[in-house]
């Protein structure tokens, strides 16, 4: 991800937040996101050159359709510093079921197995039953980590699952 593809970036997101948690966060939180603000930050970010979060696109002919980040886990006292988060994974809306979700993530993995992280965990809103379904599939299982995220006041519920990451699927992700 670059700079220049903030502004693209900013529209995935927030049209997948609109369309993803649409009954499971507040709708005036939502109606209230604002991508030229979501693009300035992400801007400012990758400008500071902050290394650690590895950002990364999906294009289909010219246009970017997803987006998503992974960097060192958030450690919350669960000892697994180790580990990587995948922090965010989305894919525009009018993607969705075309495969863009599934090189993303497999590319995040990858890059997490070469970089030696023995795991990769993520959190995922506990009533959003297509994303959950997406990361079983992908080989995340809930590990029992669950907390609640504060959107405007009111307590929407999380889950964490994980995966492990083995040697042989980081041989696999260099050889690429």
């Amino acid at each position: 991800m670059t700079t220049a593809d903030c502004a693209a970036v900013a529209t995935v997101r927030i049209t997948g937040w609109r369309t993803a948690y649409r009954g499971l966060m507040p709708q005036t939180y939502l109606d209230g996101l604002d991508e030229e603000r979501d693009a300035a930050w992400r801007r400012e970010y990758l400008a500071r050159g902050d290394t650690s979060v590895v950002n990364v696109v999906a294009e289909r002919a010219g246009e970017i359709i997803g987006w998503g980040c992974y960097g060192p886990y958030r450690d919350d006292g669960v000892g697994r510093s180790a580990d990587g988060e995948v922090y965010a994974l989305y894919v525009h809306p009018d993607h969705w079921s075309t495969g863009a979700g599934r090189l993303l993530m497999a590319e995040l993995t990858a890059r997490a197995a070469v970089d030696g992280r023995p795991g990769l965990l993520l959190w995922v809103l506990e009533g959003n039953d297509r994303a959950r379904r997406f990361y079983e599939r992908a080989g995340f299982v809930p590990d029992g980590g669950k907390e609640d995220f504060d959107v405007a006041g009111v307590a929407v519920p999380e889950v964490r699952y994980a995966m492990r990451l083995s040697a042989t699927a980081a041989a696999e992700a260099r050889r690429g």
